[in-house]
């Protein structure tokens, strides 16, 4: 934790913005396979450009369980219609769709599948990072958190029709000032969003001032001089139409915000064999649990795999000079409390059920678990057994 004064920024896209669009189409499709066959593969890439969507990459499933070509187009169009996309420019509807998604190659398959006395391995190899932090309730990062919350709010008023000038394609950011780690108000704003022809800049300003107010704590709201809103001017064209969407290209957004590391890998598009995501996700329970416990402020866990090789090759823990214990004693600890091989992952968390696509805008980590086994990567059920282990 830096100690002093300080500023630190964090930004989030839409879900209508154009990588984000990628995102959630390449996650509606490992759903669907996941939906007929728990054990699928799947790594789906996805860009999207003016009114058009193409798919790539490899799949496997168990015989009699593939969805077919049409569910495939069915499920990418019915993202962008939840979305709200229906531009001239980039229609649900009506662009073009390809599919150019194909059989995953057998050496992989090989190194991954479990088989005799071999368990799961790793479906690459890699490093992934988990955070958590005091910042928030969330034990989240707050410039982060509040990024992404301010655009949950206009695409809340988007979608209920509260304001008749929004479009889905939208970005924010959010400069805070800290002191000794901790957050004390915001210096700089901004939000920049599409919107319909002939909006009035005015009464747009208006409108998203007043949603930053509501977002932000109290007392928490800069001068007018350093709230910025659509700070180049009209913002008519946007989405795919405006600039062409890729899979895996908001990495950070889907993250940290730049408070802690990460891997490199992106997580969209991905099955839960693949440890980009799955091991990411556990790195992110064991940091929360962590911090929940109050074992420590600030908690950074890194977990490295080789494709093919079931046990982790690393397991890593940083408290940030916040820690109320051993650093070493808690990497002795969490691989007790849950098993870190690919499959030990998948078990404890649940992930081999059609969950994704509602992971793929406003952030992986930070949200509520839901009824449905939606992101039980933010439970804290290690509470307990952690405060034990550390009485």
């Amino acid at each position: 934790m830096r100690h002093g004064r300080y500023l630190f920024t964090s930004e989030s896209v839409s879900e209508g913005h154009p990588d984000k669009v990628a995102d959630q189409i390449s996650d509606a499709v490992v759903d669907l396979f996941l939906g007929k066959d728990p054990e699928a593969r799947v790594a789906c890439e996805t860009m999207v450009t003016t009114n058009r969507i193409v798919l790539a990459g490899e799949v496997r499933s168990a015989e009699g369980k593939e969805p077919d070509r049409h569910e495939i187009e069915k499920v990418a169009r019915a993202a962008v219609k939840r979305i709200g996309y229906e531009q001239r420019g980039f229609h649900w509807n009506y662009g073009t769709f390809e599919n150019h998604l194909h059989a995953q190659s057998i050496n992989i398959a090989q190194g991954v599948d479990s088989s005799g006395n071999k368990d799961e391995g790793a479906g690459d190899q890699g490093i992934m990072f988990g955070y958590a932090c005091d910042e928030t309730p969330a034990l989240m990062p707050a410039t982060l958190f509040y990024s992404h919350r301010l655009l949950e709010k206009l695409a809340h008023d988007r979608h209920a029709r509260i304001v008749p000038f929004l479009e889905p394609d939208a970005k924010s950011q959010v400069t805070l000032d800290f002191e000794n780690g901790v957050p004390l108000r915001a210096t700089k704003l901004v939000i920049s969003t599409q919107h319909k022809p002939g909006t009035n800049q005015d009464e747009l300003r208006q409108y998203v001032k007043g949603v930053m107010a509501g977002v932000l704590p109290e007392g928490w709201m800069p001068g007018d001089e350093d709230i910025f809103v659509n700070p180049t001017g009209l913002f008519e064209i946007g989405g795919p139409d405006g600039d062409a969407g890729l899979t895996g290209r908001k990495i950070i957004v889907d993250t940290y915000g730049g408070a802690s590391p990460h891997g490199g890998g992106a997580f969209s598009g991905k099955d839960p064999t693949k440890v980009d995501r799955s091991a990411a996700y556990a790195c992110r329970y064991l940091a929360k649990n962590v911090v929940a416990a109050v074992l420590a402020k600030r908690c950074t866990i890194q977990i490295s795999y080789a494709i093919g090789v079931a046990e982790p090759l690393s397991f890593y823990v940083n408290l940030h000079d916040t820690g109320q214990v051993d650093e070493a004693r808690l990497e002795a600890v969490l691989p007790e409390l849950m098993r870190l091989t690919p499959r030990g992952i998948r078990t404890h968390l649940g992930l081999n059920a059609p969950i994704y696509e509602r992971t793929a805008a406003y952030g992986h980590f930070g949200r509520e678990p839901d009824a449905e086994g939606g992101f039980t990567w933010e439970k804290t059920d290690l509470v307990d057994q952690l405060k034990r282990h550390f009485a």
